[in-house]
């Protein structure tokens, strides 16, 4: 039994020492860590940032499976002041059940905006858990027409 013991402190120490040195090498320990490119995450073919938007906006792009639940993940529409003009989904146009990309589309209708005006397209990473660390998003520039 002492032997078991001492086998098993020697193993915990070892992952510990294996977890604290890894931030130093950037080894794989915790894969919960979120690239600080987004591209590689999700990526918008339209609209793009800046673009003329008027209703219905067609939304189109590619994601990584995590980013989807369910096939899913929602997107919405707000007017330079952060309020929602419009929400709705994304949906995978394949399967989703994998960390490669997939395709996606999505549409929002929309009327309460301000021509010439700037606005917001939020594309949220799913998160059934509700956790914050598991939260994510993209945010993309637009201009009403």
């Amino acid at each position: 039994m002492k032997r078991t013991f001492v086998i098993l402190l020697a193993i915990f120490i070892v992952v510990g020492i294996a977890t604290y040195f890894s931030r130093f090498f950037d080894l794989p320990i915790d894969i919960n860590i979120k690239p600080d490119n987004k591209e590689e995450l999700i990526v918008v073919i339209s609209p793009l940032k800046d673009d003329q938007i008027s209703s219905p906006l067609s939304i189109a792009g590619r994601a990584r499976g995590q980013w989807f639940f369910e096939g899913s993940f929602p997107i919405e529409l707000q007017d330079e002041y952060k309020n929602v003009i419009a929400e709705g989904h994304a949906t995978a146009q394949g399967e989703w059940m994998t960390e490669d990309f997939v395709p996606f589309l999505g549409t929002l209708q929309f009327n309460n905006y301000i021509p010439g005006h700037e606005g917001f397209l939020i594309l949220r990473k799913d998160n059934p858990s509700g956790l914050s660390e598991h939260d994510d998003h993209i945010r993309i520039p637009v201009i009403f027409e």
